[in-house]
């Protein structure tokens, strides 16, 4: 029969150690929740036991026996440890839009699963559990398991998760190559394989922690997971679920060694996106933010490729691409960066600037690229000239170009209609 046992307060303080335990084992039945006409009364008592033992947690004032961490950690591996029955997903995610805009799934055991995930959290926490003896318990096996579990739809689920996952990285330092590896290996998974998970952006929140207490000089193995790891996170479609937490782990990464901006803005340049406009906008607003952090030496490495780049966003049809380009501009960092370097940059601009003044469809645009051009009119007169007139004789060598080819297919019409080709399979020359 499963019945409550006697409360913490109804023993002698020798034997509360002896009674957690008891209570422990018996939080290891677990009851099947999809059904909530089963077992009322035994999952009620259940559940005010497991509130016991938070409370008795909390509250606790000698260590905890090996024993008794031995039992909760296979209770709390018991009730959390599960495999999830993933659902269809097909049409969910198109472009990082959730088009039908399904609620998550929901865990129907989670009133209990929450007192389970409060439990473990509140022991790791606590002083009375030693570090030292827990390793033993909480090892790989666990930790690569609980690192499974992000993966759930619940986002109630997947926050506690990350709350933990915080704690177990800063109460185990044993652990931490070995948590740092494991999400690796989940997001190269995530980036060259499936593109489908649902933790990534909790995986970056803590990442984002973990990257703040980076100590000076950077690792190499630290530099090498910007590289490998962070860098390519830009390419799935879904960008936008996660693009939040990963722009902040870019940027810690950024101010704590502002030679890597390079690294970041090439990086950036690789995976561009080509064909879809709200990805686009996203990149540049992380641009700006690395842009901000940017010192002269390592802008001027980078900045022919990426204002090649910036001037094909500029006359983007798609206005807000357009128009969060320009918006650089108002950024006073970067304005100071593009005037130190304006001899480079503004010829490589220049042609975008000139056709948005005269062609581009959008208000806005317009009027944003006429500032722009202004800055840089004001700045230097005598290099505006200049572009002025290399843009004028290009376009004019492109006038004459197309009326070449305008010319030679005329030509080769006339001397088809000649020979009557129709009825020939001569080939033609034109001279």
């Amino acid at each position: 029969p499963y019945e409550p046992l006697p409360g913490f307060r109804d023993v002698h303080s020798s034997e509360k150690q002896q009674l957690f335990v008891r209570k422990v084992k018996m939080c290891c039945v677990v009851f099947d929740f999809t059904d909530p006409t089963k077992n009322i009364k035994e999952k009620e008592i259940k559940r005010q036991t497991l509130l016991e033992l938070v409370d008795f947690v909390a509250t606790a004032n000698g260590k905890f026996s090996e024993t008794a961490i031995q039992e909760v950690v296979k209770m709390v591996s018991v009730n959390i440890f599960r495999v999830f029955t993933p659902q269809p997903r097909e049409n969910k995610l198109i472009d990082g839009v959730d088009l039908e805009e399904e609620e998550p799934a929901m865990d129907p055991a989670w009133p209990h699963l929450q007192v389970v995930y409060e439990f473990l959290l509140r022991f790791i926490m606590s002083p009375e559990t030693d570090a030292k003896l827990s390793k033993r318990y909480i090892d790989h096996s666990f930790v690569m398991k609980l690192l499974d579990l992000f993966d759930s739809e619940d986002p109630r689920e997947r926050e506690y998760l990350k709350t933990i996952l915080h704690r177990i990285y800063g109460k185990f330092m044993v652990h931490r190559p070995f948590i740092r590896k494991s999400i690796n290996n989940i997001f190269y998974h995530f980036v060259f394989e499936t593109e489908k998970h649902n933790g990534i952006a909790e995986f970056l929140e803590v990442l984002g922690s973990i990257i703040n207490g980076f100590a000076l000089p950077l690792k190499e193995e630290h530099k090498l997971f910007l590289v490998r790891t962070l860098i390519p996170l830009h390419k799935p479609k879904c960008l936008a679920t996660y693009h939040q937490q990963l722009a902040y782990c870019i940027t810690q990464f950024t101010e704590k060694d502002c030679k890597l901006a390079d690294t970041v803005v090439r990086g950036l340049l690789k995976y561009w996106p080509v064909t879809n406009s709200s990805k686009e906008v996203l990149f540049l607003n992380e641009l700006e933010e690395v842009l901000e952090l940017m010192q002269p030496p390592e802008f001027q490495r980078c900045m022919a490729p990426l204002f090649r780049r910036i001037a094909r966003c500029l006359t983007s049809l798609h206005f807000q691409v357009a128009e969060r380009a320009l918006f650089l501009w108002n950024n006073n960092h970067v304005e100071n960066l593009i005037k130190q370097n304006r001899k480079a940059i503004l010829p490589i601009i220049f042609p975008a600037l000139e056709r948005n003044t005269r062609s581009h469809w959008n208000q806005a645009v317009h009027s944003l690229t006429l500032n722009v051009r202004k800055l840089f009119e004001d700045a230097d007169p005598e290099l505006f000239a200049a572009c002025r007139m290399k843009f004028e004789q290009d376009e004019a060598r492109e006038g004459e170009a197309k009326e070449k080819r305008a010319a030679t297919w005329i030509r080769l019409e006339e001397l088809a209609a000649a020979r009557n080709v129709t009825t020939s399979h001569e080939a033609i020359l034109i001279p």
